[in-house]
């Protein structure tokens, strides 16, 4: 059970400490491994408390980012079709650097944009931030059985595994 958590301040005045935070609110679900990745300059960071369950190499350290580094995920989940779309994708040129689904789920993005994630069966949430069209996108499993909350109040966009991770946010109210 990993914890994923991200943030976008749309004033573009963007806080690693608060991602930070978010993210060590989770740590409970994530005991492997635990990272980071913030654009200060967009207002946007991700977080990622991993509990490794394949590839337990460094390769697998989420937030991940693309061949290109364009896209960047964090992703909690299990897709259980992930070897057959890698196949599908190694036949269309693409290499993989590790044997994580997380990296399947980046270059499935890569591929075939949001229509990727009704490729997926399994049970998963996550968020990928696009560098070069400077957007987020996030997805669930259609039934929601990977918990996927999100707060937003017209200037903070913040999404994260749980909502105790949202309420470390100085800027949200807790009433």
């Amino acid at each position: 059970m990993c914890g994923i958590t991200g943030l976008w301040d749309r004033t573009g005045t963007g806080d690693a400490s608060a991602v930070i935070a978010m993210r060590d609110a989770l740590s409970h679900r994530g005991p492997d491994d635990a990272g980071v990745e913030t654009w200060p300059e967009h207002g946007v960071g991700l977080g990622h408390t991993r509990l490794a369950i394949l590839d337990l190499s460094p390769m697998g350290h989420q937030p991940m980012y693309s061949h290109d580094s364009s896209l960047c995920i964090t992703y909690n989940g299990e897709v259980y079709n992930f070897k057959e779309i890698r196949r599908e994708l190694e036949q269309l040129g693409y290499k993989f650097r590790s044997e994580s689904d997380t990296e399947v789920l980046l270059q499935a993005y890569q591929e075939w944009g949001e229509a990727s994630a009704c490729r997926f069966r399994g049970m998963f949430a996550y968020a990928i931030w696009d560098t070069y069209r400077r957007q987020m996108v996030l997805f669930r499993d259609r039934v929601g059985i990977k918990p996927l909350y999100y707060y937003w109040d017209g200037r903070t966009f913040a999404f994260a595994s749980e909502i105790k991770a949202i309420l470390a946010l100085q800027a949200v109210n807790r009433e």
